[in-house]
């Protein structure tokens, strides 16, 4: 069968031009379900798109597809709420714009007030060189009150961290996806409450410079609220420095995501991330345990590690959908085990970094809004020495 037309109908928003561009299918290629099929998953991951179909139609051995569209709404706010390490009222506010002239781009900021000031800049287009090859760059001046840990008490330092990244980014095929980029940073801590007791200095600062790549293989099938399929991600950094806190080191972040639908309107989530940091000689350490990053209940930046395993496993049931509405109960359990600053190989991962933590919560959904998820979650500690419970709130699926 000859492909003879291809349609688009309910676009509002995305060019069919760029659809055209994207997909395999062509006219006056022969029909081939196995490519067709693809290019139907390739839509439906597409920001701008809610919900992709096809319908053909054959008259006298030449064919017509028809790829019926609904498209999402793209420009989101976001407002994130939390405590700050000091306890005070902290917040988040963005902007984005994921369909970016109808092309898949994305552009838009933050302004964070954690304690500080922050704000960000972001601009990616995955399609802006070819069908494959696109590029990517984001500034951001991200300023925190950071607590560093020493003997079981904590110094407070104002962490100052504007840094600038460029990127490409190569889609090898539907499944697998490269990114490849330069990051400069200029890292700097200022102690802010004087802890004497602690062998730690009073200020530090380093000009670093990275070379970041990601690796991602992607077989997830989106319907609207539920996910089905596999992902993993890794990341590579290798980042230099020239004094003892803040030397070169090797930051490595493997996250593998396994999604199952249960019945018609269940879906169970599964998430493992492995961190690791090749440098441990400093108690200036990279990774942090935290509500809205691994453990939920945790608080906020309530440890630091070099190295981490965690797994994260909920399990999403709808409870009501009407139109546009959706809203999800949440059961889940955050488990993880950490390399402590310092720490020897013989006590890496032992129990004393091994934390638990098990909730509930719901999820407010609009199906017709890009990533329009409403998170709020409520952890209780079932192992372990961080706060005993805890609030998590935030926009979009924890993963």
């Amino acid at each position: 069968m000859i492909i003879e037309r291809i349609e688009f109908e309910g676009l509002k928003k995305t060019k069919e031009s760029f659809l055209r561009y994207l997909i395999k299918t062509k006219e006056g290629n022969v029909v081939n379900f196995k490519t067709l099929n693809s290019d139907l998953e390739r839509l439906n991951r597409l920001a701008g798109i809610a919900k992709a179909t096809y319908q053909l139609t054959n008259d006298e051995n030449r064919t017509t597809i028809a790829f019926s569209i609904v498209e999402n709404f793209t420009i989101i706010p976001g407002v994130r709420v939390s405590q700050a390490s000091d306890d005070s009222f902290s917040y988040r506010l963005s902007l984005f714009e994921f369909n970016l002239l109808g092309r898949n781009q994305i552009v838009g900021g933050f302004y964070a007030k954690n304690v500080f000031n922050s704000f960000g800049l972001y601009w990616e287009a995955p399609y802006a060189i070819s069908n494959k090859w696109g590029i990517g760059v984001n500034y951001i001046s991200n300023i925190t009150r950071e607590p560093i840990y020493q003997n079981n008490e904590e110094q407070i330092y104002k962490f100052n961290n504007p840094n600038a990244s460029l990127y490409v980014l190569y889609e090898h095929n539907f499944h697998n996806n490269f990114q490849l980029g330069v990051k400069y940073s200029d890292e700097r801590y200022e102690r802010i409450e004087d802890l004497t007791i602690l062998n730690l200095p009073e200020h530090i600062e380093e000009k670093r410079y990275s070379i970041l790549s990601e690796y991602e293989n992607n077989h997830i099938n989106i319907d609207y609220q539920y996910i089905e399929g596999s992902r993993n991600q890794i990341n590579l950094e290798y980042k230099t420095g020239m004094i003892d806190e803040l030397s070169n080191t090797l930051l490595v972040r493997w996250d593998s995501e396994r999604f199952y639908r249960i019945a018609k309107k269940g879906n169970l989530a599964n998430r493992i991330r492995l961190a690791y940091s090749s440098f441990n000689g400093s108690e200036f350490a990279p990774f942090t345990i935290d509500n809205q990053l691994n453990l939920r209940g945790s608080g906020n930046i309530v440890d630091r590690h070099t190295g981490a395993i965690t797994v994260n496993t909920e399990y999403r049931h709808t409870l009501f959908e009407k139109g546009w509405f959706v809203l999800q109960s949440n059961t889940f359990v955050d488990a993880s085990a950490v390399r402590k600053p310092l720490a020897t190989i013989e006590n890496a991962f032992s129990t004393d970094g091994l934390n638990v933590y098990s909730g509930i919560g719901f999820r407010f959904i609009h199906k017709r809004i890009f990533n329009a998820v409403i998170r709020i979650d409520y952890g209780v500690r079932i192992a372990g020495d961080y706060n005993s419970s805890g609030i998590t709130f935030g926009i979009g699926q924890y993963f």
